[in-house]
């Protein structure tokens, strides 16, 4: 029988406070994938039949390659999911349910960000011990309902038995003992807003980290979360984009624009039609790319990746982007739209991927969440 709750997150263990960590990069070897199946018919509103069945589609690629855990409500939706996975020939003997109440459950966003950890004195290396990061997650600063989402980082930890980390903020100059309440000094950050190279190089944008719109950490300034990503990440290098693309309502999250494929490449999204909404911040961030360094100091390698057609649901722009792609042990799922760019980003990934297999999933449905394949997915590291 699994540990309860309470004796499983008793057993999490305190890290050293100067303990030095390193979040590794996507494509770095995989022990599992988690996901969290979906069930509130708020965010596909009107379409959310086909929803669960794009979600099998991702389960049944990815058990060939890695273990997934599936968070589920309850037993009977276990039950119903494990029908769904064996009716598309899925191997139930890679998957693992856990019964855990979710509000949305956008595990990119709301899991924990894993990273490796070694004694102070030692060189970040590809190896070390599994650590997760408990961010504070508040629904993008947007939304009511994330109680239930903030506990996966405890219980997924708890579950692992590995350490849990939750980073906070130092007390602000201009804060007074009276106002300093603890849900202030924890920091929020979700998954979707960065992307690393492993190396010590991150891509995040200033639209979701340091606009005034749906802010995180009110009164933060971008060194701020510099040392920040220095201390919980091992980041030496940030590069800072601006916006990110028209209908994505976390305001500007990293990865729908541009993506480490490799320590010194990155993967930009370009739109070229010049009267597209997304023509000029997706031109604007190319530049900064092109002009940016890795932590070593060495210019990076940018290839463009093409954007879709625009796509139009209830008079609602969503946002569908190919740079949305989840990378796992030997193979690299790509949301496409049935548009003529799908072929373009399919190749473009089988030569930035050459050992990969590349699985393409429809997600013309998928993105009326306004998400995709990295946004419901989350990696947990060797």
């Amino acid at each position: 029988m699994p540990r309860s709750d309470t004796i499983a997150l008793a057993a999490n263990r305190k890290m050293r406070s100067d303990s030095v960590y390193r979040m590794p990069a996507e494509w770095e070897p995989h022990a599992a994938t988690w996901l969290a199946w979906p069930h509130n018919r708020t965010d596909w509103p009107g379409k959310f039949e086909p929803i669960p069945y794009v979600y099998v589609e991702i389960v049944r690629h990815l058990v060939r390659n890695e273990r997934v855990n599936v968070i589920v409500p309850d037993e009977a939706a276990a039950r119903a999911v494990r029908k769904l996975l064996v009716q598309a020939n899925a191997g139930l003997q890679n998957v693992t349910f856990h019964c855990w109440p979710t509000n949305r459950g956008w595990l990119r966003d709301c899991g924990p960000i894993f990273v490796h950890s070694s004694e102070p004195g030692k060189e970040r290396s590809k190896s070390g011990e599994l650590v997760a990061h408990n961010w504070r997650f508040n629904a993008w600063a947007k939304y009511r309902d994330w109680q239930l989402d903030n506990q996966l980082p405890r219980r997924i930890a708890a579950h692992l038995g590995c350490p849990l980390v939750s980073p906070e903020w130092p007390p602000l100059k201009t804060m007074s003992a009276r106002n300093a309440k603890p849900e202030t000094r924890k920091v929020v950050l979700e998954g979707g807003s960065i992307d690393v190279n492993g190396c010590g190089t991150m891509l995040t944008t200033r639209a979701c980290l340091l606009s005034k719109v749906q802010a995180r950490n009110p009164g933060r300034s971008q060194r701020d979360l510099e040392r920040l990503f220095a201390s919980y990440h091992g980041v030496q290098q940030v590069i800072w984009l601006g916006r990110g693309i028209e209908g994505d309502d976390t305001h500007g999250h990293v990865d729908d624009i541009a993506r480490f494929v490799h320590p010194a490449t990155v993967l930009a999204a370009v739109e070229t039609n010049r009267r597209d909404a997304n023509y000029k911040p997706l031109a604007e961030n190319l530049r900064t790319l092109k002009s940016s360094t890795d932590q070593r100091g060495s210019r990076l390698d940018v290839v463009e990746l093409p954007m879709p057609a625009p796509m139009i649901y209830r008079g609602r722009r969503v946002p569908a982007s190919y740079a949305n792609f989840y990378i796992a042990n030997g193979i690299v799922l790509v949301p496409v739209f049935n548009d003529p760019n799908d072929r373009l980003a399919l190749n473009t990934l089988a030569e930035v991927f050459p050992d990969r297999k590349i699985a393409p999933i429809y997600c013309g449905d998928l993105i009326w969440g306004l998400g995709a394949i990295h946004c419901i997915t989350q990696q947990q590291p060797l």
